[in-house]
């Protein structure tokens, strides 16, 4: 293929009013979501898309000092100018000429991560296959594809805890396999969640994402960890996701000794880093993401490192129906993984129960492609359609004009 254009749209999906949601020792204020739009077009009119930018995970809203804004000049000027009117062999091809330019390290990943996504989004088109396949064949002794994929709900943030367990009992009941949600209350009101969550759940999976406790101005102790670690186990939980800081392996090696499931990786800041993690033995679950880990390339690595271990690979994905659908191609051909992150937002015309467990408005989510994901009774199923068998909605570039600042912000009691 040879390209000829690269453009990025910084796009933000505005929270109107802005919402104020209680933590321990201080007020979130959640202002929009902004999302990055990387689209590559090539000499034959193929066009491939993909969602890129900072992990909203990892709250951190700017790329050494720079915002989303700027992370799309970066996509339009020095990966456009390192790409155009080249021709691209091999998807690591655009890898290499990304390595080349003179961006930081944590840049050319980001980068990488949305051109990978892309470009095999038009290798499909090219070849008339979905992208699964062509990640498919890539597997030593491959497995069989798995295009029924089983979701687990992302919402709850931040509220009292009967609001968490309510929100559990819409998941549960719209057919969801697990309800994540994001504790951080306080270590008393953080216990009598877990004890109300799993009260409220019969046959769906309770999971905890955790990074709040070490984020927090004056964090979780680590006899609290400790302990609500083990409340959470002994409540059987699927598992507890980031309890301790991305760099904290004696922390997850701590943790690992008392028996729960621990999950993480989504922060690792490249491929290298998910397998350093792997590698420690102190996780159940790795979470990638293709959106971070350069793409559907680097997260093959941390996939076959889990293969034959009892580890498993779960995508991390916290964004919109786009990534959704990338996230879930990397799982369709992937030996001994299943399950699927689906993040809830306010409305979601997906999501069918007797009442809305969305964490906060994100109409771009669902209004940057044309038409819906097949998913029903929480399931999904991936499309057969070549690429990623979805197309961007263009009018979603002038609906949702980038709006500068940060899209969080976090106030501390005194």
């Amino acid at each position: 293929m040879r390209i000829t254009e690269v453009k990025a749209f910084a796009l933000s999906s505005p929270i109107d009013p802005p919402q104020e949601r209680s933590f321990h020792g201080g007020t979130r204020r959640l202002l929009k979501r902004d999302v990055v739009l990387a689209i590559v077009e090539t000499a034959d009119g193929l066009r491939g898309a993909a969602t890129a930018g900072a992990t909203s995970s990892s709250m951190r809203e700017y790329f050494e000092g720079d915002s989303q804004g700027t992370f799309a000049d970066v996509l339009e000027n020095e990966a456009a100018d390192a790409l155009e009117g080249e021709s691209i062999e091999q998807i690591t091809d655009a890898h290499e000429l990304i390595e080349e330019t003179n961006l930081s390290d944590r840049l050319k990943t980001k980068a990488i991560s949305a051109l990978d996504v892309a470009l095999y989004d038009i290798r499909g088109k090219e070849l008339g296959t979905p992208v699964y396949e062509l990640l498919h064949d890539q597997y030593e002794n491959p497995p069989e594809l798995t295009t029924e994929l089983p979701l687990y709900a992302s919402s709850g943030m931040y509220m009292e805890p009967e609001g968490f367990a309510e929100q559990a009992h819409y998941v549960e009941e719209a057919g969801f396999f697990g309800y994540k949600y994001r504790p951080g209350i306080g270590p008393d009101e953080d216990r009598r969640t877990i004890d109300l969550v799993s009260d409220a759940l019969d046959e769906t999976e309770m999971m905890l994402d955790s990074h709040t406790w070490w984020k927090l101005e004056d964090s979780y102790s680590k006899a609290e960890v400790d302990d609500i670690v083990a409340c959470a186990d002994e409540n059987g939980a699927y598992w507890v996701e980031e309890p301790v800081a991305p760099d904290d392996y004696s922390g997850y090696e701590r943790l690992a000794e008392t028996g729960a499931a621990l999950a993480g990786g989504e922060s690792e800041e490249s491929p290298e880093g998910l397998l350093a993690l792997g590698k420690t033995g102190a996780v159940d679950f790795l979470q990638g993401d293709v959106r971070h880990h350069r793409g559907f390339t680097g997260c093959h690595r941390a996939i076959e490192f889990c293969r034959g271990r009892d580890i498993e690979f779960v995508p991390h994905n916290f964004g919109t129906w786009l990534g959704l659908l990338a996230n879930a191609h990397l799982v369709a051909a992937a030996p001994e993984v299943s399950l699927v992150e689906y993040p809830i937002f306010e409305d979601d015309p997906l999501v069918d129960a007797s009442g809305d467990p969305g964490m906060y408005p994100f109409d771009l989510a669902f209004d940057l492609v044309k038409g819906q994901p097949p998913m029903q009774n929480g399931q999904l199923t991936v499309p057969d359609d070549p690429g990623l068998g979805i197309e961007v909605d263009l009018d979603a570039i002038e609906e949702y004009s980038f709006i500068e600042g940060p899209w969080t912000e976090f106030h501390y009691d005194e």
